[in-house]
């Protein structure tokens, strides 16, 4: 979805003489924005490992919720591993790391977005299919569709990779080095190319998402709305929340990238600087969004918040006398759909224990 092209101080000079126009004011903002990118990497390491510990030692595996969630974990951490790269990188202006890290890197970075968004989307699906065919989904939602589906996932996610894998690399330029797609490829359209991935990706990982979550999330509100449980409204409002999660990071962005490969060649230079300056704040609104999704997630969850305050405790025992921690065994993640189908699971009894 995201064309990441770091690289923005030194494009390539057109054969064509133009007037110049200086990008200093804008490069320099993207050069300070991006000491954002180790507080966003500690605070992604710091939460999402919590996540971990917490579904290790309170939860199961077995769960299609904690499986999807650990993979998406995952795939946050792969993508949130290249920002400190890209920070120094638009701090100094300069890619210091070599060129079999420009491909790993940024490989590393698609491989987390990709996948990311295929977790994100296949959680909806799988409370798409938990709520509306509740009475039948347990046949289908087991430990092997939750296996298979992420390893389709992971694979889809490294196969897509290849592209950026073999078209990043490293060139000089005024004396620095720097890492970006098709770095000194001749007899390429570069422009047209970079337009036309883009495309690709913002259908693929923008788009063609966002229709299937709004789909399912209309379902599962007119579900549960139908079903007439007390906690319908609790919910929706999670719904609510987790689609406007999606909106607020990624679709400003996407607009300004938009708006950067349509409009670009026909701005005044003021208005490529403003371009600039948007593109930077929207990247990274849109980085936050996997920073925070997978706590977002888990932290919804009534039971999660009843394990963290049990591991807080445990950790720090002079907390106790400030937390009240229910130890009702009730609170425990009920098994969805195990293998020899004896455990099952109702959402619509336990809709907090999906959503």
């Amino acid at each position: 979805m995201t064309q990441t092209n770091i690289s923005y101080v030194t494009s390539k000079v057109p054969e064509d003489p133009v007037e110049p126009c200086s990008r200093d004011d804008d490069n320099i903002l993207g050069a300070n924005l991006s000491y954002i990118y180790y507080f966003m990497f500690v605070f992604s390491v710091i939460t999402n490992l919590l996540v971990l510990v917490v579904i290790h030692r309170f939860q199961r595996l077995t769960t299609v919720i904690n499986i999807l969630l650990v993979n998406l974990v995952a795939s946050s951490l792969i993508l949130m591993s290249s920002l400190p790269f890209q920070a120094v990188y638009m701090q100094m202006s300069d890619w210091i790391f070599g060129s079999a890290m420009c491909k790993i890197v940024f490989s590393a970075y698609y491989l987390g977005f990709y996948s990311s968004v295929f977790f994100l989307t296949l959680l909806t699906i799988d409370r798409y299919v938990s709520v509306v065919f509740s009475l039948t989904s347990t046949n289908v939602r087991n430990h092997r569709y939750a296996v298979i589906s992420c390893a389709v996932v992971w694979v889809i996610s490294g196969l897509a990779c290849i592209r950026p894998m073999i078209l990043h690399g490293t060139y000089k330029h005024l004396g620095t080095m720097h890492c970006e797609e098709f770095a000194y490829i001749d007899g390429l359209n570069v422009a047209m190319l970079k337009r036309s991935g883009f495309y690709i990706q913002l259908f693929v990982f923008l788009i063609l998402p966002l229709a299937i979550i709004i789909f399912c999330y209309v379902r599962i509100v007119i579900t549960i709305k139908k079903s007439q449980l007390a906690s319908k409204f609790q919910a929706v409002r999670m719904i609510f929340m987790i689609v406007v999660l999606f909106f607020i990071c990624w679709i400003p962005f996407n607009i300004v990238e938009l708006l950067h490969y349509e409009l670009e060649s026909l701005l005044s230079c003021e208005a490529k600087k403003k371009l600039g300056y948007a593109l930077h704040v929207t990247r990274n609104m849109a980085y936050i969004y996997f920073c925070i999704s997978p706590m977002f997630y888990t932290l919804m969850k009534r039971e999660f918040q009843e394990h963290f305050k049990q591991l807080l405790v445990k950790c720090f025992p002079g907390l106790k006398k400030h937390i009240l921690v229910n130890k009702d065994d009730r609170t425990a993640i009920p098994t969805i759909g195990t293998d020899d189908g004896k455990q099952r699971e109702s959402f619509l009894n336990t809709p907090e224990n999906t959503l």
